[in-house]
């Protein structure tokens, strides 16, 4: 299995714009390419799936066990010529501070992938090789291969950082980039925004493709995939841990919101339904009229609800369609911008308010400030019994303050020490709703409460 991670010495160093722009680079040379990204986040992800034209899986250690990890990758990788992980943050950079869980280097070590780092020289010389020396050694089990190095003034500039890093730290530089102010990739494109917006990251993406070809050796990164050994994992465990599940689903039809909207999913999650012999059926809350007939129960997840909330607002027969298969009882599960979606209402930074579903007594508003990020752990209390997992956050929004009676009970924990508690998530009905982001993988028992 070829494969290869991309990681950064640390956020912001330019991993998600490499990654991509190398990803593109091979689709070009026409290899089809398995993407990745480590840890929980859906951007990178839709930016894979929209070069690549393949699905990109989330490989997370804190929520996953290791053979989850072996067999998404195995899985993902087969008929394709390469498996490429983006990085997430820092190479070492994971869930608190005396554990490498959540991190990029436990991916790393986890499967057996040889690392490619991305490190930031400006304004570097001979300190680049320390930078790279102290990151191969700081775990020697991380097989760092190769070095690309971002930001350099120029050709010049790389072939000094070049020989500094080959000389002292016995590690190959394999490419670079300049500092470029053109290239910039929003987090609102996706491969899901309008034509406009569209048209721009695909100019963007080609300039990058250019900039790859002519300043990274693909070739060389080829070659370092290729050396990437085998692993070892049970291949029967999937099917084994989720197979008592089969007569749950075989046959049912879950309703699936996708649209621009709509967009966040762990491509593991809707696997997940299709292997238990579910029908995903999709519609659109922004473009349809009614729910499509006949669903078992409805799926909405996260996206942009703030960003096209006036069409949202505007497609009155929908939200109508949707309200009252609620109200009758139907069942449904929506998280994060879907739980917003069948709020009350939203309001924006700019002071607009967009009704929404109005199925949940909740309104909605937009805020500067990042909410709630990162891991947590929650309980659920579904018809008297509990269910654990392990989720994620990242909202810009917050709900208005009132009474409520709240779902989840979350814990966010460092190192084993609990560092806030909340309550979150609401159920009406058949409905169960919330911010957090759940990978079923995580609790099949509590997946089969929700869908």
């Amino acid at each position: 299995m070829n494969r290869i991670m991309i990681a950064g010495t640390n956020s912001g160093v330019g991993k998600t714009t490499i990654s991509i722009g190398i990803m593109a680079a091979l689709k070009k040379r026409n290899y089809a390419v398995a993407p990745f990204k480590t840890g929980p986040d859906y951007i990178d992800p839709g930016f894979h799936k929209y070069v690549t034209g393949n699905p990109s899986y989330n490989l997370d250690s804190y929520i996953l066990n290791e053979n989850l990890i072996k067999y998404l990758l195995d899985r993902s990788t087969k008929n394709k010529d390469i498996g490429i992980i983006e990085g997430v943050m820092g190479l070492y950079d994971g869930f608190g501070i005396t554990s490498n869980i959540g991190s990029s280097a436990h991916i790393s070590v986890i499967t057996k992938t040889p690392v490619v780092l991305v490190i930031d020289a400006t304004g570097m010389s001979n300190s680049a090789a320390a930078v790279v020396l102290g990151y191969k050694e700081f775990n020697k089990k991380v097989d760092i291969q190769g070095i690309i190095v971002n930001r350099v003034s120029g050709a010049e500039h790389y072939k000094l950082i070049k020989e500094i890093i080959e000389t002292n730290t016995n590690t190959k530089c394999i490419g670079y980039m300049v500092k470029n102010g053109d290239i910039s990739l929003s987090s609102r494109h996706l491969g899901l925004v309008p034509a406009g917006e569209l048209e721009h990251l695909n100019t963007n993406i080609d300039k990058l493709v250019d900039i790859i070809e002519e300043s990274v050796d693909i070739n060389a990164l080829l070659e370092i995939a290729e050396r990437a050994p085998q692993f070892e994992y049970d291949s029967s465990y999937y099917d084994n841990f989720t197979k008592e599940y089969l007569p749950l689903y075989d046959g049912k039809r879950i309703g699936l919101a996708r649209d621009k909207a709509f967009s966040f999913y762990y491509e593991a999650n809707l696997d997940l339904l299709h292997d238990l012999g579910a029908e995903i059926v999709e519609f659109s809350p922004l473009e349809d009229k009614k729910l499509p007939e006949k669903l078992d129960s409805i799926y909405i997840g996260g996206g942009f609800p703030e960003v096209f909330g006036k069409d949202l607002a505007k497609n009155i027969s929908f939200k109508n369609s949707l309200k009252d298969y609620l109200e009758l009882g139907g069942k449904c599960y929506s998280e994060c911008g879907g739980f917003m979606y069948l709020s009350q209402s939203i309001t924006n930074l700019d002071n607009t308010t967009n009704k929404m579903v109005g199925y949940l007594p909740i309104e909605c508003e937009m805020t500067k400030r990042l909410q709630r990020f990162g891991y947590i752990e929650m309980d659920v209390e579904i018809e008297g019994q509990k269910y654990t997992t392990r989720a994620h956050e990242f909202h810009h929004s917050k709900i208005k303050e009132q009474e409520l009676t709240y779902k989840y009970s979350i814990k966010k924990y460092r190192d084993e020490k609990i560092l806030r508690q909340w309550e979150c998530g609401l159920e009406k009905k058949n409905t169960i709703a919330g911010y957090p982001h759940i990978y079923f993988l995580s609790n099949l028992e509590l997946m089969t409460k929700l869908l």
